[in-house]
């Protein structure tokens, strides 16, 4: 294979990457470490912004593979115009699995069991005790059934919730059980104590969880969202935990980063973490992995996987 590789790791810290391969370190720096039209392999600086994302794609008119380091893959939308046909778009499927699903359980947790509530209290030195909902025995829905949404409900099962009811774009059948379809979320919402949404943010998913969606959830239900900001309606969200019918624990948030002024910051029964559920040391050893395992594939002239779309 001809043209850069252009990594956001230093190659010599990657174990089992291929010889051959002509790397380019860039994780985002005003300089490019090369001509982009050379570059035929490019991954994405992780976290750095869909303004840098983006920036170098113009230019690449050499381009093969665009590799994320993220589950989502939103962030380079914005510059697959400047692509010719045939370009692969891959994701990090698999490498935030584990990470984001202990967050998901994390705020899961302190949420029902208060502990915001006992951390604020420690700092004035007082004794609050009281009578906190458990996970144990609840009906969870996880709306995004994929790779991460399977890992949440393996961390899901020691803890003896009730049930677990499953969504994705299209049904299918695990071995687990069923994975209903988007439509079907009108039943399933109101038997729903916690509802974590996982989904890509799509243009099917933006909005999704809307005044509608959060009208059907029971009272005293918590939403959990670990997926993108914007499949929540933060206005209609904002109403609900407000008059104190839902509350809410919100790893990624619309805008994002949230404004200091912004009311979700005080909004009762809301806890926010700040878009932290994949940068844990859990990262590193799993993207370099994924890179290894995509760039040995590439350097044979092998398919590559996680393709999720090809410019046509």
């Amino acid at each position: 294979m001809t043209g850069d590789v252009w990594l956001p790791i230093r190659a010599d810290e990657i174990p089992g990457l291929p010889e051959g391969l002509n790397y380019r370190f860039w994780n985002g720096e005003a300089d490019f470490p090369a001509d982009p039209a050379d570059c035929a392999y490019y991954v994405v600086p992780y976290m750095q912004g869909a303004e840098t994302a983006v920036r170098p794609l113009p230019d690449m008119s050499s381009l093969r593979v665009v590799q994320t380091l993220s589950a989502g893959v939103d962030h380079v939308q914005g510059g697959l115009k400047y692509l010719r046909p045939g370009v692969q778009l891959c994701n990090a499927r698999g490498v935030h699995d584990a990470s984001t699903a202990e967050l998901a359980l994390t705020l899961i947790l302190s949420s029902l069991r208060g502990i915001p509530d006992f951390v604020r209290a420690q700092e004035r030195g007082e004794w609050r005790s009281g009578f906190r909902p458990a996970l144990a025995d609840k009906n969870v829905l996880i709306v995004g059934y994929g790779a991460i949404g399977a890992a949440i409900e393996d961390r899901l099962v020691p803890f003896e919730v009730a049930r677990v009811a499953r969504v994705a774009r299209s049904a299918r059948t695990t071995e687990r059980g069923p994975v209903h379809q988007l439509t079907d979320l009108p039943g399933l919402l109101p038997d729903a104590d916690v509802v974590i949404v996982v989904t890509p943010l799509t243009e099917d998913t933006r909005g999704l969880v809307n005044a509608e969606f959060l009208g059907r959830m029971k009272d005293g239900a918590l939403l959990v969202n670990v997926g993108r900001g914007p499949v929540v309606d933060t206005k209609a969200l904002l109403t609900e935990v407000e008059s104190g019918r839902l509350t809410a624990a919100l790893d990624v948030t619309d805008p994002e980063p949230l404004p200091r002024e912004h009311p979700l910051w005080q909004a009762p029964g809301v806890l926010i973490s700040p878009h932290v559920g994949g940068p844990t040391s859990a990262f590193l050893p799993r993207a370099k992995r994924l890179l290894a395992a995509q760039l040995t594939r590439y350097a044979a002239g092998e398919p590559l996987g996680n393709v999720v779309h090809t410019i046509g």
